[in-house]
C-alpha cells in the first residue's frame, strides 16, 4: 500500500451511518451523531442547527481510498467533508477538514521522529540537501569523515564548506542522475564509496541525498597489495632467469590415492590451453593446484596473477582487474595503473572464489574471455591480451546459476575442464605427512625444535574431520608449536573444539584408509604407518636420505633416528 493510503486510512472517521432521508429528523432529535444521506445521487452531511427543528444539509465529495492526499486537500477547499469508498464502492469512512489538518501535523511529527532516529542510528555518512543546496540532514558518520559538526553545517549552503568540483551531490541535484558504488575523492587524503540519488516530487528534483563509506584504508591496502604483487612477479622472473625455479608439486603434500588421482588430472589438463575450473572446500589449497597447472604449461618467465574475487569491494573490482587511465576519476594516480589482466599477459590469470564475483562484473569477464580484449577504466583504446585462465570456487556454481546469482553463459565458458581437490577428511592417510611438514616449518619459524608428533596427538589428528582442511591443520600445528616446551607438544594444547569433536571411543579405532598392521597396540599401528610413509618417500628419491628428509619436512638427524627406531635398512 502506498504511504498516502496508510495516512488516509489512519485519518478516516468511521463513526457514521447512512439513513433514509425521512428518518433524519427523528435521529437528529435523539442524538448528536453525524449522519450522511444520498439525495438525487448526491451525498450530503446532515447537521443539526441551533434549534432542534433546524436541519442543515452540507454537500460532500466522494473519493476513493487511493485518492492522492493532495487531491483530498484540494477537495477540502470546497467541501467540508469527504466520503471515502473502497475498491468495491463501499463507504468506509469520511474525512473532515479541521480534523485532517490536525492529523496531518501529527503524522509529519511522527515521520520526522522516525527519520531523525534512523539518521542518528546508522554509522555511515549521509548528507541531504534541498533545491537551494542547503544542508538539511547531516549524520554523525558525516561528522566523523569530514570533521564538520552538524550544528555548523545544517541550514547552510554545502558550498560554504566544500569546493563545488568535489561535491558529487551537486551533480546529482543539477542533473538528476543517480550514482551507485562510485569512488570519490572529496579531499586529497580521503577516498569514499558513494551512492547518490535525487529527491523527486511530482517529477521535479527538490533535493539530493548522498551516502558515503570511507574506504581510504581499503584503497591504500589495495595499492600496497598491487605494488607487492608486481614486486613478487619481478622476483619470480629473476628467480626463473637465474635458474632458481621450484616445482610447485613439492608444496602439495600427500600420497593418498585420492590425491594422486587429482594430480594425474592436473598433469593432463595442464597440457592444454583450456579454461580450468577447480572445485574444492575452503582451505584445501586450490591455489597450489592452480600454480601447478601454471608451472607445467607456461614458460618459466610467464607471470601468475591471482585475484581473490571475494576480497575486492564491488566498487573497486573493475579498476583492479582492468586498471585505469590517468584522469579516469578524481584522485586517480597521475600515471594510471595496470590491471591484473594486463599483468597476466602471456601467463596465467587465476580467479579465486569466482562464485563471489559481482553479477555486473561477470558480463565484462565473459566478454574478456570471449574476445581477449578489454578497456581500462576511463580508457578509449581497446587492448588485446592473451592469457590462460584458471578459476576456483568452494561453492556449487550450478546452484548459483539456478538461483540467478551466477551467469549461465559464464559458467559454461569457465567449465571447459574441471577437477575437485578432495577435502582432508577424505584422505586421512595424508594427514601425518602434512602435519610433519607444518611441524618442521613452524618450528623453524619460532625457533623451537620439536622432536616429533606424539602418537596420542597423531591419533586425534587422524580422527578429526577437518572442516577447514589443510589450512586448519596448519593453524593447529602452529598452535601446538607456540605452546610447546622442552621440545615437546602436548595433547592439552589442542583446540578445545577438536578435543570435543573427537569422542574417546573413536580414538581406539584406526581410520579406514590407513594401512593396517598385525599389531594390536595403537603405537604399533602408528609405527607401521610411519614406516610405510618413510619407505615410500625413500623409494621416490632412490634412497637419497637428504631429499627424503626434505620431502618429509624433517631434519636429516630426525630421519636417521626414525630409521633406527623403525629398523629400516637403507
Amino acid at each position: 500500500m502506498h504511504p498516502y493510503h496508510l495516512i488516509m486510512n489512519k485519518m478516516l472517521k468511521r463513526n457514521f451511518a447512512f439513513i433514509p432521508i425521512e428518518e433524519v429528523i427523528t435521529k437528529m432529535n435523539n442524538d448528536k451523531i453525524q449522519y450522511f444521506v444520498i439525495e438525487n445521487d448526491k451525498p450530503y452531511a446532515v447537521k443539526r442547527g441551533k434549534r432542534k427543528s433546524d436541519i442543515n444539509y452540507i454537500a460532500c465529495q466522494i473519493v476513493r481510498m487511493d485518492c492522492p492526499l493532495k487531491t483530498a486537500l484540494d477537495y477540502l477547499e470546497e467541501y467540508e467533508y469527504l466520503l471515502v469508498r473502497d475498491e468495491e464502492k463501499k463507504y468506509i469512512g469520511y474525512l473532515w477538514k479541521e480534523s485532517l489538518m490536525h492529523d496531518l501535523a501529527y503524522e509529519l511529527e511522527c515521520t520526522n521522529a522516525y527519520l531523525n532516529t534512523i539518521l542518528e542510528t546508522i554509522n555511515e555518512s549521509c548528507t541531504v540537501i534541498d533545491g537551494n543546496q542547503n544542508v538539511i540532514y547531516w549524520t554523525k558518520g558525516a561528522e566523523s569523515i569530514f570533521s564538520v559538526s552538524g550544528n555548523h553545517i545544517i541550514g547552510q549552503p554545502i558550498t560554504n564548506f566544500f569546493k563545488e568540483d568535489q561535491l558529487e551531490i551537486l551533480h546529482t541535484l543539477q542533473h538528476g542522475k543517480s550514482v551507485y558504488q562510485q569512488q570519490h575523492f572529496p579531499r586529497e587524503d580521503l577516498v569514499v564509496m558513494i551512492n547518490s540519488n535525487p529527491v523527486m516530487l511530482n517529477d521535479k528534483t527538490i533535493g539530493a541525498v548522498v551516502a558515503e563509506t570511507d574506504i581510504t584504508h581499503v584503497k591504500k591496502l589495495n595499492e600496497e597489495l598491487h605494488i607487492t604483487s608486481e614486486k613478487l612477479l619481478n622476483l619470480e622472473k629473476q628467480m626463473n632467469t637465474n635458474g632458481l625455479t621450484y616445482d610447485p608439486f613439492t608444496l602439495i603434500r600427500g600420497n593418498s590415492p585420492q590425491l594422486k588421482n587429482v594430480l594425474e588430472k592436473v598433469k593432463k589438463v595442464a597440457e592444454t590451453e583450456a579454461n580450468i575450473l577447480i572445485y574444492g572446500e575452503s582451505g584445501v589449497g586450490k591455489e597450489l593446484f592452480a600454480r601447478a597447472v601454471h608451472a607445467i604449461r607456461e614458460k618459466p618467465e610467464a607471470p601468475f596473477v591471482a585475484i581473490n574475487c571475494g576480497a575486492i569491494p564491488s566498487g573497486l573490482f573493475e579498476s583492479e582487474i582492468f586498471g585505469y587511465e590517468k584522469g579516469a576519476f578524481s584522485g586517480a594516480h597521475q600515471k594510471g595503473k595496470k590491471g591484473k589482466v594486463e599483468l597476466a599477459r602471456g601467463g596465467t590469470l587465476f580467479l579465486d572464489e569466482i562464485g563471489e564475483m559481482p553479477l555486473d562484473m561477470q558480463v565484462k569477464i565473459l566478454r574478456l574471455l570471449q574476445e581477449k580484449t578489454f578497456y581500462a577504466v576511463g580508457g578509449t583504446k581497446e587492448m588485446d591480451v592473451d592469457f590462460n585462465l584458471v578459476a576456483a570456487t568452494n561453492r556449487d556454481l550450478k546452484q548459483l546459476v539456478a538461483e540467478g546469482k551466477f551467469r549461465e553463459d559464464l559458467y559454461y565458458r569457465l567449465n571447459v575442464v574441471n577437477f575437485t581437490v578432495p577435502p582432508l577428511r577424505e584422505r586421512a592417510s595424508d594427514i601425518l605427512e602434512i602435519s610433519n611438514y607444518f611441524l618442521y616449518e613452524k618450528s623453524i619459524k619460532y625457533n623451537r625444535p620439536i622432536q616429533g608428533i606424539p602418537p596420542e596427538i597423531v591419533n586425534i589428528l587422524l580422527h578429526y574431520q577437518w572442516p577447514g582442511n589443510v589450512r586448519e591443520l596448519g593453524n593447529v600445528i602452529e598452535r601446538l608449536v607456540v605452546f610447546s616446551n622442552e621440545g615437546a607438544i602436548h595433547v592439552e594444547d589442542l583446540p578445545a573444539d577438536i578435543l570435543a569433536a573427537v569422542p574417546k571411543a573413536e580414538l581406539l579405532e584406526v581410520p579406514k584408509d590407513l594401512p593396517q598392521s598385525n599389531g594390536t597396540q595403537l603405537s604399533e599401528q602408528l609405527e607401521h604407518y610411519e614406516r610405510e610413509i618413510i619407505l615410500q618417500q625413500l623409494t621416490s628419491v632412490n634412497g637419497n636420505k637428504k631429499m627424503c628428509a626434505k620431502k618429509l619436512g624433517i631434519t636429516r638427524a630426525t630421519l636417521y633416528n626414525r630409521l633406527k627406531r623403525l629398523n629400516i635398512d637403507v
